[in-house]
């Protein structure tokens, strides 16, 4: 055992396993340490940098082993930008490992009989599979770990890409990513070669001086792109690049701009201004549209969304002569998706934008059955609302990561569905809410899926049958 500062270097330490948050995890005197970019059979030398009552923290300053599991990674950006941690695991490994997490949490949280889990179904794609990606403007790019220690000196250099994890103030220059075909890419190093070019203030993350804040770049299946720029003020100069992005790309077909001098980055509360081409993008599932809007919630991995929905679609096992509620409904894709099958659909969503492109779903695709609701979830799930929409037989829920606030599942309890379909992207929420609903339903399947390959990230679909 070494020391380099504060906390000891823990020498010769074999990685044995992966956490649920994706960090590897070893074993030291009973005590479990954390850290990342380690593979299970990794032989490393890890700096301790928390120590904590029944835990510690580090990260690896050595290898002495390379575990027989571990593949080179593809992105040279690999252990720097934060993203894709897991590009050193081959990809069937990575599904196995989603596969346990799911099994542990819904086992150790829900504590509940549980079938038997199906095996997680991967992604097709484990490159260029997603849809979004925000990139933040920053005056001075990070600095890697041997930029530092190199000890030369560094002039200040612009960047635009991603946020370290944990550091608001730091920014990762990207020059290529493999998250989102192109025109992803280009158009994000074009963007940032003519703000360069022509003086355009990136933003100081500390102080928030400066003008350019974040670019946004949504692409579908049907081949639209949406680029949305986010600047603290607009001007003539960024009028001028926003002519620039028009014209360099036409394949662009919704192009925005929005104002935004708040502390943080979200643009949800503000007003976007279309600048050029139409204000959403169409997303197609089946031959059915959906318009998505420059705010609207899309499921990230469009091919996988498919498969997910497909699964909920087939747990549900709809007849036409049954209600459906979908909750968190967004701009009403399952919603949307299942009404086929279903006598009616009820849709409810706590963002107004979002219902209202819900609603025009169903209108451009001539659906007639469903109706959709903008409020809290909670409040709206009443014994008046339900006798006036009909009570659900089916009920399929696509909660955030935080999962279903207590008064919804209660609601649901009282409610009383054959069937509850409960999708989710944080499968120890989903494993919590379980445990609540277990009073009147039994787990029947459970079925992961992988939208996030090189990430700890999983969906889980649960199917809950009303007790007899």
């Amino acid at each position: 055992m070494g020391r380099r500062g504060k906390y000891p270097v823990i020498e010769n330490i074999k990685i044995e396993d992966v956490a649920a948050e994706g960090k590897a995890i070893a074993r030291v005197n009973e005590k479990i340490l954390f850290t990342t970019f380690a593979v299970p059979g990794d032989v490393v030398d890890i700096q301790i940098t928390n120590k904590r009552k029944s835990y510690l923290e580090g990260y690896v300053v050595r290898y002495h082993e390379y575990s027989p599991l571990r593949t080179e990674p593809f992105c040279e950006h690999f252990g720097m930008c934060g993203g894709c941690k897991w590009q050193n695991l081959p990809y069937a490994e990575q599904l196995k490992f989603k596969q346990k997490q799911v099994v542990d949490q819904l086992t150790r949280i829900a504590k509940v009989e549980l079938p038997e889990v199906s095996p997680i179904l991967g992604s097709e794609k484990t490159k260029y599979y997603r849809n979004k990606l925000e990139f933040t403007f920053s005056e001075s790019r990070w600095l890697s770990q041997e930029e530092i220690s190199s000890g030369a000196d560094f002039e200040p250099e612009p960047a635009l890409g991603y946020h370290i994890p944990g550091k608001f103030d730091k920014v990762f220059d990207v020059k290529n990513c493999y998250l989102q075909p192109e025109p992803s890419n280009s158009i994000r190093l074009s963007i940032k070669k003519y703000a360069v070019e022509n003086n355009l203030q990136f933003l100081n993350l500390r102080s928030k001086d400066g003008v350019m804040r974040n670019v946004i770049v949504r692409t579908a299946s049907t081949g639209d792109v949406m680029v949305i720029l986010v600047v603290k003020t607009y001007s003539d100069e960024i009028g001028g690049l926003l002519n620039y992005i028009k014209n360099e790309f036409p394949q662009i077909t919704s192009l925005f701009y929005v104002e935004n001098q708040k502390v943080n980055d979200t643009i949800n509360d503000l007003d976007l201004v279309l600048f050029h081409g139409k204000d959403y993008i169409l997303e197609e599932m089946e031959g059915i549209k959906f318009k998505v809007g420059p705010k609207s919630f899309y499921q990230t991995n469009s091919e996988q969304a498919y498969e997910l929905y497909k699964v909920a679609r087939e747990f549900a096992n709809i007849n036409s002569d049954e209600h459906v509620y979908d909750l968190y409904t967004g701009t009403g894709t399952i919603a949307n998706f299942v009404a086929a099958k279903a006598k009616h659909v009820v849709g409810i969503e706590y963002v107004p934008e979002a219902i209202e492109d819900a609603k025009v779903n169903s209108e451009i695709n001539g659906i007639k059955n469903t109706s959709f609701f903008a409020g809290d979830i909670k409040d709206l799930l009443t014994e008046g609302f339900m006798q006036e929409q009909g009570y659900p037989d089916v009920v399929i829920l696509d909660p955030p990561r935080a999962g279903v606030h207590p008064d919804v599942l209660e609601a649901i309890l009282h409610a009383n569905p054959k069937r509850v379909v409960y999708v989710s992207c944080n499968p120890a929420t989903q494993a919590r809410d379980i445990a609540i609903l277990d009073k009147g339903y039994r787990v029947t399947r459970v079925q992961p899926v992988d939208m996030f390959p090189h990430t700890h990230h999983v969906e889980n679909v649960v199917l809950l049958v009303k007790r007899d």
